[in-house]
């Protein structure tokens, strides 16, 4: 992999002013920009940075990632100069560039001062905490998001005199792999018939306030962690291998709640492979329309099942889902992208069709199968 430096990175140099809002599109840049200026602007002027994002798993996979990249491409990593535990890297000169979460308005009051301040996904992140890192930080701000809805960024910030605002979209971003960019483009033919495509263009290609409703679940929040007394019943497991992901989430029970915690959602997995991932003494619901694949997994000695589907399963498995209270762990990060935008689909009227999108989906199935059979049964123990 080679650094590009693209339209995106040439934009966002032109920024002069205190508060940098960049809303944008998916595959813009807008976060490996950001990160590719802030380091060029660290690497020549002795000051620090903090980049948050919503959860640390949520900054590991994103920020932190895309600044490692970054680093090794153009030359410019020590492997000395980096502190994993508090994922601080610094600088020759000795600036410094950290990558965090607060979960807290006092903890993120607590982190005290700092020179320069990058929100990642600023939108999912409570206000409370911006506030009090906005508050904190003395020069630069930079927050970033996708705009899928007005939210108080858009009140407040859009007349302020300290604040600049750029939109940047997949147009920006001349590093975009050719087989993405004809993804994006399937999605803008899908849109000449759908509303709930058009909205999305609108947000994901367009990089314009949108209004992503209808989201079929809203029965969720994050954890931390799994505590020590929750417990394990089950399964789910949504078979993918080229295009989709396999996705495997375990189900807990916890004081009358259920605690989902993604712990597979890959492509390019075989059989053997997505073996190694599961547990031989709990059960395991799995997408039925993979019989071969189910079969293999058991004769390997694991408690695997096909789901029953019929009709309205898809129907059924969301009345049962949306019976329950979940909690969803932090490191879940791709379980939780799929709730926040699982909709309820629309006709080309833009009236809302009684069955969901096709897409984010492949977590959310993998919960669906274990839940629409093991809701009000006994699923610690199962013999074929």
């Amino acid at each position: 992999m080679s650094y590009t430096r693209t339209l995106a990175v040439n934009k966002l140099l032109k920024l002069s002013k205190r508060i940098r809002v960049i809303p944008g599109g998916t595959w813009a840049g807008k976060t490996y920009c950001i990160i590719a200026d802030e380091i060029d602007y660290l690497s020549r002027v002795k000051t620090d940075l903090t980049v948050v994002a919503e959860t640390i798993p949520a900054v590991k996979k994103g920020a932190f990632k895309d600044f490692l990249d970054i680093m090794r491409d153009t030359n410019r990593y020590n492997p000395n100069s980096i502190n994993w535990s508090d994922r601080i890297y610094t600088f020759y000169n000795g600036s410094t560039i950290e990558f965090t979460a607060f979960d807290n308005e006092d903890k993120a009051k607590q982190a005290g001062k700092r020179s320069r301040l990058f929100v990642n996904e600023a939108n999912t992140i409570n206000k409370n905490i911006i506030d009090a890192l906005m508050i904190r930080t003395e020069d630069v701000i930079w927050l970033d998001y996708n705009p899928t809805a007005r939210y108080w960024v858009n009140e407040e910030l859009e007349h302020d005199p300290d604040a600049e605002w750029l939109t940047l979209t997949y147009r920006d971003n001349e590093a975009l792999p050719d087989t993405i960019l004809n993804e994006l483009l399937k999605r803008r033919e899908k849109a000449k018939n759908s509303e709930y495509w058009a909205n999305w263009c609108r947000v994901y290609l367009d990089g314009e306030i949108g209004s992503l409703e209808g989201v079929v679940f809203n029965n969720w929040d994050t954890i931390k962690s799994i505590p020590h007394d929750a417990r394990l019943i089950g399964i789910g497991l949504d078979f993918g291998y080229t295009n989709d992901p396999t996705a495997i989430v375990e189900v807990y029970t916890y004081n009358n709640k259920r605690i989902l915690n993604e712990i597979c959602y890959r492509t390019g997995l075989v059989n053997d492979d997505i073996s190694d991932m599961l547990p031989k003494e709990m059960i395991i619901w799995a997408d039925s329309a993979e019989p071969k694949s189910i079969e293999e997994i058991k004769r390997s000695g694991f408690y695997i099942k096909g789901v029953t589907k019929g009709a309205d399963s898809i129907k059924f498995g969301i009345q049962i889902m949306q019976g329950q209270e979940y909690l969803v762990t932090e490191d879940s990060t791709n379980l939780i992208k799929e709730l926040r935008n699982y909709s309820w689909d629309v006709d080309k009227t833009g009236e809302r069709l009684n069955k969901p999108i096709d897409k984010y989906n492949h977590a959310i199935d993998a919960v669906r199968y274990h839940e629409m059979e093991s809701i009000g049964l006994d699923v610690e123990f199962f013999t074929f």
